[in-house]
């Protein structure tokens, strides 16, 4: 009974994982997935709308109670090893990702009359069907509370919470009236898991608070109400459920429950960490701290850094007090699309007779410049700098003797080009970049892409060692919270000394490489601004014949 472990559950945009992580060394001793099987591959979608993407929340409550008892399954093969052993859990997920709840914390989507409505379900991260209201919010905050914009970039997202919820008072209007409140996923899961999901007990991360609903301490909380009613009187109903107190992930969200202690098959009293967004918690499980920028690189990308200090960086998802590290601020950006980009690729787009590894392993006989061509990384819209989702994806210099392998290239190299202009903000500002640790599915899978960022960002790229850092950062808050007395941690720091570790591996910047998309960049630098930033005036004349000397100068 010496051993204790941790379990972090990781709810993502296709299936939840659980982690059973030992507290005191984090090895991983066992790990479980479950596949949504709501819609496509976890999501509902509407063919006449491709802005949006909902989610049912029974999966999450199936996939729980599967992934758990299945690690605790694993685990039970372990010499000596007993649920009772399990001292702390984290909960990490999509965001924004709320959903609308009635008077007692239930979701909508449970009752008979919304069960097949998409409205009344999870309205998941990349739900984009809120843009204009966005665009709405954005300049009632310009005109109204300009402090609000300074704290989320400049510009307020349809993926956020306001959006969402503004989108389904005029769209939706019976799901709006039965709501009582809208609750983010990662608040939802841990409040189920704790007996505390009625809306007024209620405990509600700063993470999602204040990086997509505008909740700030230095303004008391969520938006005021007048701002509310002026943006649409209804909605100040849903603001008079929301506290004005948020928590950090080192702060417990109550004791896991007897009854879900026995739906998992662990014992009840369990602490329960504040849910926070799989990328903070990515950035925990990858050892984040001042000077590191962490690039939880999948689907689509998050690039976070933490830092004591206050200043506004535009462009930025959110400059939030204890996001990610409690008595840090933490900096959140990101793309909208990588991996979704590589997929809509091979399977939509269907090259003949390719795959992902074979057009990668064409496209690493490739060298840089080589294909003539240059990509904007905006299939699902610019999340920073731009904040702008309106923006899509392009390829300039194709001719007719382009490859698909070039295309491909061309793609991952456009999501690097991307990376670097997220980069280069955070440098821009003042916050250094000492060191880049990667983690994500596709940064311990795709060597090649790992060596174009490096060349592109020209910085060392370390890789975390685990290949679940969202659940290991979700099961190092289920330490935290458990404290030292039980056989957790005293505080992060000491968590991450314990429980993280980097791989041996490092990708090194290759010059020539490097000196090449230095060139690249530049062309994608104005490409960006001239059909990103309004009133941006550059004459493109140049680009497609400097994307010509290139491809002749790498062949050659």
């Amino acid at each position: 009974m010496s051993e204790r472990y941790t379990i972090g559950l990781d709810f993502g945009t296709n299936s939840v994982r659980a982690l059973l992580v030992a507290a005191a060394t984090g090895e991983e001793v066992a790990t479980s997935v479950f596949d949504y099987p709501s819609g496509e591959k976890g999501v509902i979608l509407d063919d006449r709308n491709p802005d949006l993407a909902r989610q049912h929340p029974k999966d999450y409550l199936d996939g729980t109670v599967a992934v758990v008892r299945d690690v605790l399954a694993q685990a039970a093969e372990r010499d000596g090893f007993s649920p009772e052993q399990v001292i702390g859990i984290g909960v990490d997920t999509t965001g924004s990702t709320p959903l609308p709840v009635d008077a007692q914390g239930v979701p909508l989507a449970f009752q008979p009359e919304f069960e097949d409505n998409p409205a009344a379900m999870a309205w998941l991260w990349k739900d984009h069907t809120g843009h204009a209201e966005a665009a709405e919010i954005t300049a009632l905050a310009a005109a109204l509370r300009p402090q609000y914009l300074l704290k989320c970039g400049g510009a307020y997202s349809s993926e956020w919470f306001w959006s969402k919820l503004l989108k389904m008072k005029r769209t939706a209007p019976e799901v709006f009236q039965a709501a009582h409140s809208w609750v983010e996923h990662a608040d939802w899961m841990t409040g189920l898991l704790t007996g505390t999901d009625n809306p007024a007990q209620l405990k509600r991360c700063v993470c999602a608070a204040g990086h997509k609903a505008m909740f700030n301490p230095s303004w008391g909380g969520y938006p005021d109400a007048a701002f509310i009613e002026a943006l649409d009187p209804a909605l100040a109903r849903i603001r008079k459920t929301l506290p004005d107190t948020a928590y950090d992930v080192g702060d417990r969200a109550g004791l896991l429950t007897v009854g879900w202690a026995q739906r998992l098959g662990l014992h009840a009293d369990i602490p329960v960490a504040m849910g926070a967004f799989d990328a903070h918690l990515g950035a925990v499980g990858s050892g984040i701290r001042p000077g590191v920028l962490v690039k939880i690189i999948g689907t689509s990308c998050c690039d976070m850094m933490v830092a004591p200090m206050t200043k506004d960086i535009p462009g930025l998802c959110g400059i939030v007090p204890g996001s990610i590290l409690p008595g840090c601020f933490g900096l959140e950006a990101g793309q909208s699309a990588v991996g979704d980009i590589f997929n809509w690729f091979v399977g939509g787009m269907r090259p003949e007779g390719d795959t992902h590894e074979t057009l990668t392993a064409k496209a690493a006989a490739m060298n840089p410049g080589a294909s003539g061509l240059l990509a904007l990384d905006w299939h699902n819209g610019n999340r920073t700098v731009l904040v702008d989702q309106r923006l899509t994806g392009g390829l300039v210099g194709m001719t007719l003797h382009t490859k698909p392998e070039e295309v491909y290239r061309a793609l991952i190299e456009a999501t690097a080009f991307g990376a670097r202009v997220i980069m280069e903000r955070f440098i821009e500002y003042g916050v250094a970049v000492d060191r880049v640790v990667n983690c994500g599915g596709i940064s311990g899978k795709n060597a090649l892409l790992m060596q174009i960022y490096a060349d592109v960002l020209n910085r060392p790229l370390e890789v975390s060692a685990s290949s679940q850092t969202c659940a290991l950062g979700a099961a190092m808050a289920g330490a935290v919270v458990a404290g030292p007395a039980a056989g957790g941690h005293a505080d992060f720091e000491a968590a991450a000394d314990a429980m993280v570790r980097v791989d041996d591996r490092v990708y090194t910047p290759i010059p020539e490489n490097a000196a090449v998309y230095d060139r690249l960049f530049g062309l994608y630098r104005r490409l960006h601004d001239s059909f990103g930033v309004r009133g941006h005036q550059d004459s493109l004349y140049d680009v497609m014949k400097e994307l010509l000397a290139l491809r002749d100068e790498a062949r050659a």
